[in-house]
């Protein structure tokens, strides 16, 4: 037996323990995504006279003046620079938000354009107050970052400031020191007039502005006077990289990296103006460089000597949280113009509560369904399964708390989770978990026939077991490894729900492999030292052995997938060509976003209850609105008040625009609710083309790893079959599916990479049987290896075929709205998967190979 069972199960005990903790109060700890839970919507705004302020302090000799000093040139050079940032920067500050609120770990965010109006709307998944707080001044932040220089007769022109008694408004002069702390019984508001006004106090002359920079002296709060440029010597948009440190005496500061032309121009910078430098001949003392943040002086070293590398540290009165808050807002870029947020709601979940609750209990009637049928099936073998099932999913918290750390080493914004913290759950990570559970049985279903097979040849229990075990070892580890190593690029070069997905896929993987390699075995153990007798391993057998010649057919099947193919993709083409929002929802194409007021002598609470996100999204696709978005949004002020949120596609519903189709719907199915369209806007795609390109390049890359990874571990021939088995099965899931009038979605998405990895595992099952044959079965062609292959395995592909269908088709008969069109395209896709895997996967590898064995069967004695 195993000696070293002990230690396994000591081992099991302490994972499953950490991994309820980490989940106890799964109300509490597990984060649920805004599609799921709802959360806080957020409307952000160019703020337009912020920008021209900011242009004006560029403009030589503007800065402060009001529109009757400008002189007409000036006016001209003004208004011409704004309609530039007015008009570019919408789209710019859509990217660096969401790069933000990434890397504030707010995973799964709901971010868009809405290009009519160049608003940015930011919808945030159930966060706290303290986390909503961060959110909104990470979002405000400019992050402009700019190297200017202080006066060059800076402590003359202080030193004459305490000696008059002079201090700004708002500020009292600190005794004996010069410094100044906050006026105690000043009541003005300091805002963005009372600080351009501060930054008139004393100048010199106009091309200097007064700055205060905060600081800690003897635990009081006290600002240090400068006299700074308003010029910028260099400015932040060469950064490339910031991250929080700390100093000599432990203090958090920013380090900054420049790229190659920043460190060129902060060299020059530092040479010239350094002891003795060009630019300070007279002096062997250099000046002093303010480095200044969003108009805030964070610090003003003195220039000691030429700096090469493009490095620098930002100092100031820091927290830990601040400076690495300050670091991700640097790091995410700057924003384009500064901004303001016009509108706060909360949002109700888009799926409603009618899909959330249906789709649980689809999940759970489907579970149940599979822990039964295995332990029909399999009888004993089939309970020890089911233990192992129940123990994945008891331990798949834990794992995905460490995948996500693991793989979130190195980069430079939060990859999902956190130290004891679950990754968001929305739509994909379901889909992950769906695709946990079909690989968890998989892996058991393959040491099933293993040991079924092995009993045959009159052995000891426990031989028969361990015998099975190793013969399914290497095909459990191919098919998972080539999965894995898909799921860690799609995290890596992924971004939003991809990543989300591949996280719960990575940890879904490594999970099962331990529970059905680790876990099974030690029940096995167990058992096998209470009893000898074989019945143990007695099992049913409704798919008995095969002799069927697959192969020939590979001729039929390729034009029948060849037909499929070619005639529903080219059938969507002209749909997509015609009318785009038939086939691509609004988070991947835009669309329209329409906001309607509603009944406001009922509260919203009420009315949501009565007039139900399910219900509504009944009546609109009744109308011709084809899989809309809803949400109800509160006004966080007063919750009793709010709007319906409705994002739709672009294209005219029955001569009608989508707007006038869903109000006269709405109107006509709820008359007494009184929706009356108050806003019709054109919005951008949810997840954007950086979104877009990120999805494209993480699976062009995950394909060329499976490429490697088979040509490795079997033969390039191999790696031809699996991908023209992935190419296949996800284009005829696309076509089916789309001919089935269902949209494509961000959630479909999810589903297609589900159904990747399914197809891969199959084909690798497959394909390991046929390695195996070559280098036992001589005398057979490849032909003849390659129908045994399939024939042997065809038990294993139908069982995990049905078992996970049951969990699939149960969400597609209970399930509702977006979890019924994810449910229906995984349905397709398994069933395609399971064609591909006999009659596309093998007959592509036979047809490269050209009928002749792969040449290392020929090197095995």
């Amino acid at each position: 037996m195993d000696n070293n069972a002990i230690w396994k199960w000591l081992i099991l005990v302490v994972l499953l323990c950490m991994s309820i903790w980490v989940v106890s109060p799964p109300s509490e700890k597990i984060r649920r995504g805004i599609d799921i839970q709802g959360g806080t919507s957020l409307t952000v705004a160019i703020d337009a006279a912020a920008v021209r302020r900011e242009i004006r302090n560029r403009i030589d000799g503007a800065a402060g003046k009001t529109d009757e000093d400008m002189t007409p040139e000036e006016l001209k050079a003004e208004k011409a620079q704004l309609k530039e940032i007015l008009r570019e920067a919408p789209e710019r500050t859509e990217e660096v938000i969401r790069n933000r609120i990434n890397g504030l770990g707010i995973e799964e965010p709901v971010i868009y354009l809405d290009k009519k109006n160049g608003r940015i709307i930011v919808q945030l998944p159930g966060i706290g107050e303290d986390k909503l707080k961060q959110a909104i001044k990470s979002i405000k932040e400019i992050a402009f970052l700019e190297f200017r220089l202080v006066h060059k007769r800076n402590s003359t022109l202080v030193a004459e400031l305490f000696t008059n008694g002079q201090a700004p408004e708002g500020y009292k002069i600190v005794p004996g020191k010069r410094l100044y702390f906050k006026d105690p019984q000043f009541k003005k508001s300091m805002d963005e007039d009372f600080r351009r006004e501060l930054g008139m106090f004393k100048i010199p002359d106009a091309r200097f502005e007064f700055m205060l920079q905060e600081q800690i002296e003897s635990g009081q709060l006290v600002y240090r006077p400068y006299f700074v440029k308003r010029r910028a010597e260099l400015k932040g948009d060469r950064l490339k990289n910031a991250v929080m440190g700390f100093d000599t005496m432990n203090r958090p500061q920013v380090n900054i990296e420049f790229d190659g032309k920043g460190a060129k121009a902060f060299a020059q910078i530092t040479g010239d103006y350094g002891p003795n430098g060009p630019m300070n001949a007279d002096s062997q003392v250099g000046r002093q460089l303010a480095i200044v943040l969003d108009g805030t002086l964070y610090s003003a070293p003195v220039i000691k000597q030429q700096i090469f590398g493009g490095k620098a540290e930002i100092t100031g009165n820091f927290t830990q949280q601040e400076a690495r808050r300050l670091a991700n807002v640097m790091r995410s870029g700057a924003l384009p113009a500064p901004v303001e947020i016009v509108e706060k709601y909360f949002v109700s979940p888009s799926l409603g509560k009618d899909s959330i609750n249906s789709g649980i209990t689809a999940i759970v009637a489907g579970g149940a369904c599979v822990v039964v049928f295995m332990m029909v099936y399999y009888l004993l073998c089939g309970v020890i399964a089911d233990l192992a099932l129940i123990l994945n999913m008891l331990l798949l918290p834990l794992g995905m708390i460490a995948v996500a750390g693991f793989l979130s080493l190195g980069m430079k914004t939060g990859g999902g989770g956190g130290a004891l913290q679950l990754p968001v759950l929305t739509l994909p990570g379901i889909a992950g978990i769906l695709l946990t559970i079909g690989m968890a049985v998989d892996a058991n279903v393959l040491i099933f026939e293993r040991i079924r097979e092995e009993a045959k040849k009159s052995k000891t229990l426990w031989t028969t077991i361990t015998d099975g075990y190793d013969k399914a070892f290497v095909t459990i580890i191919d098919a998972n490894l080539t999965t894995l190593l898909t799921g860690i690029i799609l995290f890596w070069f992924g971004s939003g729900p991809i990543r989300g997905f591949a996280i719960t896929l990575c940890a879904g993987i490594l999970v099962s492999m331990f529970t059905a390699l680790v876990v099974a075995k030690l029940f096995f153990s167990v058992i096998a030292s209470w009893t000898k007798s074989m019945d143990v391993v007695k099992m049913l057998s409704v798919v008995k052995s095969t002799s069927i010649d697959f192969i020939k057919a590979r001729k039929i099947a390729a034009l029948v997938s060849v037909v499929v193919i070619v005639g529903s993709c080219s059938l969507l083409a002209v749909r997509a060509h015609k009318m785009p929002s038939r086939i691509f929802a609004s988070d991947l194409l835009g669309g329209t976003s329409l906001t309607f007021d509603v009944d406001k002598s009922m509260p919203l609470a009420e009315f949501e209850k009565k007039y139900s996100i399910e219900s509504i999204r009944i009546t609109l696709k009744q109308a011709g609105i084809v899989e809309p978005f809803i949400q109800y949004q509160r006004e966080i002020s007063d919750p009793d008040s709010g709007t319906l949120q409705v994002r739709a596609g672009a294209d005219p519903v029955k001569g009608k625009t989508a707007g006038e189709a869903a109000e006269q719907a709405l109107k006509t199915e709820y008359p007494e609710a009184k929706f009356v369209l108050a806003q019709e806007n054109a919005i951008d795609s949810q997840i954007g083309d950086e979104l877009r390109k990120d999805a494209v390049i993480s699976i062009v890359l995950g394909l060329i790893g499976i490429v490697i990874y088979i040509s490795i571990r079997f033969q390039l021939g191999f790696a031809v079959g699996a991908i023209v088995a992935l190419a296949h099965d996800v284009l005829v899931t696309v076509g089916i599916y789309s001919l089935c009038g269902r949209q494509l979605s961000l959630p479909i998405v999810a589903a297609l990479l589900t159904i990747v990895g399914y197809s891969v595992n199959d084909t690798i099952v497959v394909s390991d049987r046929i390695r195996e044959y070559l280098k036992e079965k001589k005398k057979e062609n490849f032909r003849q290896i390659c129908n045994l292959g399939i024939n042997d395995t065809l038990s294993r592909t139908l069982l995990t075929s049905f078992t996970t269908l049951i969990t699939v088709v149960m969400l597609l008969v209970l399930g509702g709205g977006a979890i019924n069109d994810f449910a229906l395209a995984l349905c397709i896709g398994v069933l395609v998967g399971t064609y591909s895997s006999v009659f596309v996967a093998t007959p592509v590898v036979l047809a490269w190979y050209k009928n002749r064995k792969p040449d290392f069967a020929a090197a095995v004695k």
